[in-house]
């Protein structure tokens, strides 16, 4: 009796840690969420972490598809969360699938601070690969074939996954990134 009481009482706080580390990410992740959303400006009301952090062996991305929120990762625990737009649902087989690729990837060389691609009629600023050697990018809100912001797209981001299978930042945000996450960084993208 003593054991079975024991187990009953081991679930019940492995399940409360799990609720309180759920809880946390998204009380991180609302918290300091600055809205309305500005394609312009930081995702968050705080500072990006800082390089001790980003330099870390436990440093990593998290892209969520459908949430429209790229996590920056310390271990477990979010430490930054940012708007996002990763691909748009395209019909595949009855189902909806993102432009985007899902699983796990990492940052790659290539980066610039600006791109754009006259087949897809859009580019983007600050520029980083996590795919394909530049066939996947974390970068700004999209960018016309003169530089100007595309604002009918920008006001897709934290809304609706848009892009062609990019993941489309703020304009902050992209700069930042592009400055500070290390190549080799992992990736991890998810619907």
């Amino acid at each position: 009796m003593l054991k079975r009481c024991f187990k009953v009482l081991t679930g019940i706080v492995a399940l409360t840690l799990l609720i309180i580390s759920f809880s946390a990410i998204n009380a991180h992740a609302s918290s300091h969420m600055r809205t309305p959303i500005d394609y312009h400006r930081s995702s968050e009301t705080v500072p990006y972490p800082s390089s001790q952090v980003t330099h870390s062996k436990d440093f990593w991305v998290r892209v969520r598809i459908n949430k429209c929120r790229a996590y920056l990762m310390k271990g477990n625990r979010p430490v930054y969360t940012m708007y996002c737009s990763a691909g748009k649902l395209e019909n595949k087989n009855g189902k909806k699938v993102s432009a985007t690729p899902t699983g796990t990837f990492h940052i790659q060389e290539e980066h610039g601070k600006t791109f754009y691609n006259p087949s897809a009629k859009s580019g983007g600023n600050y520029y980083r690969s996590w795919n394909g050697h530049g066939d996947y990018l974390f970068h700004s809100v999209p960018i016309d074939k003169n530089g100007n912001y595309i604002k009918s797209e920008a006001a897709k981001l934290g809304k609706e996954p848009a892009s062609h299978g990019c993941v489309r930042l703020t304009i902050a945000d992209a700069h930042w990134f592009y400055q500070h996450v290390p190549v080799g960084t992992k990736v991890v993208v998810e619907n």
